[in-house]
């Protein structure tokens, strides 16, 4: 890296920086006030778009499939978004709904929701985008055998082609979660001609989509380029020339990257590394924006010891969240209950502090469960740096209550691999980004086709009846009491451990415009464009 000695020296030390010095210097940061509507750091100056130039970008995940049916991890999406548009797009703010390959839709019927198609759309190999290719992504989302969406798409009974242009989605029960839900990877529109014709894992490795930029390489664990796409329906979109992705799995290096000049862009910082980049704001554009996404624990309660109730519950009163907070986000982060932050609309604040830390209450659970010594839990963890120091912090706190863990460590996607789709382990800290419709949280880590329910166990009926009453909610107002509801029953059966809440830090060069913050956050990058 063409950095001089001193600097190296600064990134290096950063994390062995006392905590208390470490709070101190940040305690003017962002605090993480999660309220939709609301974003932190400067908004990007209102300036004429440049063309042309390759952004580049460092990556801290190698994707774990470039197939939206198939990706399961959250890392993907920064990824997915430029290769593929979806049928409804959101406000990065808000998360509210916008146009998108959809320009209107509407529920004829609380089980019946018409979407009306942009027209003129090609898909990246040629293919025209209309109503046979929505029906054939949808049913290939549903059926595929490998398919991470079926869960998100439980409502949907059957699609039904109306004329060219227009698409019915036919569902067995009210879900007006589904225009969000189409906002995200079940809505990402794959070319029907590649996944006809090609080899079974094809997409997985060579997408075709209609989004702005079209997909050139991805060599593991290195890099994924991708080139503009000319024919993209929207006029004058994208700016760039291309995207490199760099996969650089450690943070610091990848800062190191943006401060030297050698990376434009890199994303899903830790607050360690926003200390290092605040001091060199001379060179890049530091952000720290509110997010709904946390640190929490899955778990695979398919299988013992995590299938007993109790266990869940004694691991739940064993993490003490706010030692997690100041010893792993430097005190940036916000203690979680459950996947739904405080201040966000959907959340039940009198659900804050149902888990408090109580050793003694997690010993007598244990107990009670048939575990008076404590059990060896398999817990898996990513192998960078960060996720391995967050790892030790709650296997210490565990190991007060008896539990020793096994750790186990790789990357992002072999993790997920392993321990969602193939079941090994008993449990894994994720950093969940959240979704553009809160029920998708619920059905995403919980329902029985869930991508983040490892073992596949049904939801508790009171989960259940309360993610379909959420479904079946039209307005904010009609829906809250029965997320609260959700929020409550997910708790009390302690189906996952939720810890900490934490902002969005991203770094950029002075040379990038254009950028948005996003409440998930997860960049987009297809408005980006290199200055002049």
């Amino acid at each position: 890296m063409a950095l001089k000695s001193g600097e190296d020296i600064v990134v290096e030390s950063a994390v062995r920086l006392h905590r208390r010095q470490l709070l101190q210097m940040l305690a003017a940061g962002t605090a993480l006030a999660l309220v939709p509507g609301v974003t932190a750091g400067p908004a990007h100056a209102q300036e004429t778009p440049a063309k042309g130039g390759v952004l580049r970008v460092s990556a801290p995940f190698n994707p774990s499939s470039l197939d939206p049916v198939t990706s399961g991890a959250g890392s993907d999406h920064m990824i997915l978004y430029s290769l593929y548009d979806t049928l409804v797009d959101f406000e990065p703010a808000t998360l509210q709904p916008r146009p998108g390959l959809s320009t209107e839709w509407k529920f004829e019927t609380p089980t019946r929701l018409v979407m009306t198609l942009r027209e003129g759309v090609k898909f990246h190999d040629g293919t025209d985008f209309d109503a046979e290719a929505v029906k054939a992504n949808l049913d290939r989302a549903l059926n595929h055998p490998r398919s991470t969406a079926k869960g998100d798409l439980a409502s949907v009974k059957s699609v039904e082609v109306i004329d060219s242009h227009r698409v019915a989605i036919n569902t067995d029960r009210p879900d007006t979660a589904l225009p969000l839900i189409l906002a995200d990877r079940p809505g990402m529109m794959v070319s029907p001609t590649a996944f006809n014709e090609a080899p079974e894992r094809f997409i997985d490795r060579t997408p075709v989509g209609t989004g702005p930029f079209s997909f050139v390489r991805w060599n593991d664990g290195d890099v994924v380029e991708m080139k503009r796409f000319d024919g993209y329906w929207e006029d004058g979109i994208p700016y760039l020339d291309g995207i490199v992705f760099r996969i650089i799995t450690d943070l610091n290096t990848g800062l190191r990257s943006v401060i030297a000049g050698e990376s434009d862009f890199v994303y899903r910082l830790n607050p360690q590394q926003k200390l290092v980049a605040d001091r060199m704001g001379d060179r890049v554009v530091v952000r720290s924006s509110p997010t709904i996404a946390n640190y929490h624990i899955v778990f695979n309660y398919a299988k013992a010891p995590l299938n007993d109730e109790r266990v869940r519950q004694a691991i739940n009163y064993a993490v003490d969240r706010d030692a997690f907070n100041k010893a792993a986000l430097l005190g940036l982060g916000t203690v979680a209950q459950t996947m739904l932050p405080p201040g966000y609309w959907a959340h039940d604040s009198s659900l804050d502090g149902f888990y408090k830390l109580d050793r003694g209450k997690a010993r007598a659970l244990l107990a009670e469960a048939g575990y008076p010594d404590g059990f060896e839990l398999k817990y898996y963890s990513n192998a960078d740096q960060s996720s391995q120091q967050r790892a030790e912090v709650i296997m210490e706190q565990l190991r007060q209550v008896g539990i020793r863990c096994v750790l186990t460590t790789g990357s992002n996607a072999d993790m997920f691999q392993r321990f969602m789709v193939q079941g090994e382990g008993d449990a894994m800290m994720v950093n969940w980004t959240g979704r553009p419709d809160p029920v998708q949280c619920f059905l995403f880590i919980y329902g029985e086709q869930g991508a983040n329910n490892a073992g596949k166990v049904p939801p508790p009926k009171d989960l259940a009846d309360a993610i379909a009453a959420a479904q079946a909610g039209v307005t904010q107002d009609e829906r809250k009491p029965a997320f609260a509801r959700a929020e409550r029953a997910a708790l009390e059966h302690a189906l996952s451990c939720e810890v900490a809440f934490v902002p969005g830090i991203e770094v950029h060069g002075k040379n990038v415009g254009g950028y948005e913050p996003s409440l998930l956050g997860k960049p987009k990058f297809n408005r980006l464009f290199l200055k002049a």
